[in-house]
């Protein structure tokens, strides 16, 4: 089996894959200073809950975006799973695709996986990733599943903190559809503003990939928040929350065996 681990800025997210399958998948916080028993400890735990053990691990592969995070995932996989782990974005790891932006190397993991993912379900169509993750992120595939580049806002909890921590008088609230774009009250007018200027940001960042590439895209969501949002919009087609997983899981399967990244 495998374990898939995605770093990023809010949370680390592992999933456990038996080919194809998946047989279970959890979140922590993320913390660079985490140790690797830590997270075995948590994470032993998990697994056993969904019949599952340690011992059915015979392959890891990491993405991060938080590079403090990967030292100790890595000594995860190397002292408790007994692996070598396959790292998105090392040098001589392939993707499969092409990157078509100025400078690569600066393209996130995440990113990387959300274009292998997309591409694997759509594999004839050009599509645009919307991550709903601590940022907001418009990743664009071609048909041919090569990333060509996109476009970065601030995530909607970020939105929210910056909103609550520069203003002396508005609350914290927590982001959630309001029945009204016209709020009655502080917190209505905060929600509508937040909602509703994110399904803005959402239909106007999309409408000008379109029209900048000229021909037909899907339009795919994932991330935390994206439930929240699927529905409210026609541009969000699908919804498909695994999308970054198994972009990983794919990138695995086409390094398998030209490198040693499996039970040592």
């Amino acid at each position: 089996m495998l374990l898939a681990v995605n770093a990023n800025n809010t949370n680390v997210k592992f999933a456990v894959y038996d080919g194809e399958a998946l047989r279970g998948d959890w979140r922590l916080h993320t913390n660079p200073a985490r140790t690797a028993d830590e997270y075995l400890v948590w994470l032993n735990q998990l697994m056993g809950l969904s019949g599952l053990s340690i011992k059915d691990i015979d392959g890891t592969v990491i993405a991060t975006v938080v590079p403090p995070t990967l030292f100790n995932l890595r000594q995860l996989c190397d002292r408790h799973f007994h692996t070598k782990p396959l790292i998105v974005g090392e040098p001589g790891v392939e993707l499969g695709i092409k990157v078509l932006v100025d400078r690569p190397q600066e393209v996130g993991a995440d990113r990387l996986a959300n274009a292998v993912g997309g591409h694997l379900l759509f594999p004839d169509e050009a599509i645009v990733v919307v991550d709903f993750g601590t940022a907001t992120t418009f990743d664009v595939i071609a048909e041919s599943g090569d990333y060509c580049g996109g476009a970065i806002a601030p995530g909607i909890n970020l939105s929210l903190e910056a909103l609550h921590g520069a203003t002396a008088k508005l609350p914290r609230i927590a982001v959630e559809k309001p029945p009204r774009v016209i709020g009655k009250d502080t917190l209505g007018a905060m929600q509508s503003g937040i909602y509703w200027g994110y399904i803005s940001l959402i239909e106007g960042v999309v409408a000008r990939i379109r029209e900048e590439w000229g021909k037909p895209m899907r339009v795919i969501a994932t991330g935390g928040l994206a439930p929240l949002f699927h529905g409210s919009t026609p541009v969000i087609e699908r919804l498909e929350p695994e999308i970054t997983m198994r972009g990983l899981v794919e990138i695995y399967r086409r390094n398998d065996g030209r490198r040693n990244a499996g039970r040592r």
